[in-house]
């Protein structure tokens, strides 16, 4: 439930975006009985609903071309990093959960496994927002030539 909430947010966040760069612009031209009006192309918007960014664009930077290397080494990350977490997961949530299910409920054991349950939580955590945040989204963005992530160099 929480992964199409969270692609029902990234999808109207774009929406958002798209309409407030364009609307002004289309009601300028409008305004100024000017022949044409700026309406941006199919192509530029599907680019613009893939591409890690939350702000609309025409034209991004893009590279030359693309290194497949890199996009093999991130998709192998983020499939690292979910055997990881599944491990961990197997090996340190469920047996503290599966323990528990056979004894008689006391609010001891539930904070007990719980508070065993918290490291192993937060390094999934962790694990996840890695493989999907830097992984998914930089491989994504080498294969669409997306090359404004690298603003900061």
């Amino acid at each position: 439930a929480a992964l199409p909430l969270a692609l029902q947010v990234r999808l109207v966040m774009k929406a958002h975006s798209f309409i407030r760069e364009n609307v002004p612009r289309v009601l300028s031209s409008v305004k100024d009985k000017s022949g044409t009006v700026p309406i941006p192309r199919i192509s530029q918007y599907l680019y613009f609903l893939f591409a890690p960014t939350l702000i609309y664009r025409d034209n991004y930077p893009r590279n030359p071309t693309i290194r497949w290397g890199y996009v093999a080494t991130k998709f192998a990350q983020v499939l690292g990093s979910l055997f990881y977490a599944y491990y961990i997961f197997v090996r340190l949530c469920i047996p503290q959960f599966r323990n528990s299910s056979q004894e008689t409920f006391n609010l001891r054991g539930l904070v007990l496994c719980i508070f065993n349950s918290i490291l192993p939580g937060v390094l999934i955590l962790f694990l996840v927002f890695f493989a999907f945040l830097h992984c998914w989204l930089n491989a994504f963005a080498e294969m669409l030539r997306f090359a404004d992530r690298m603003f900061y160099k």
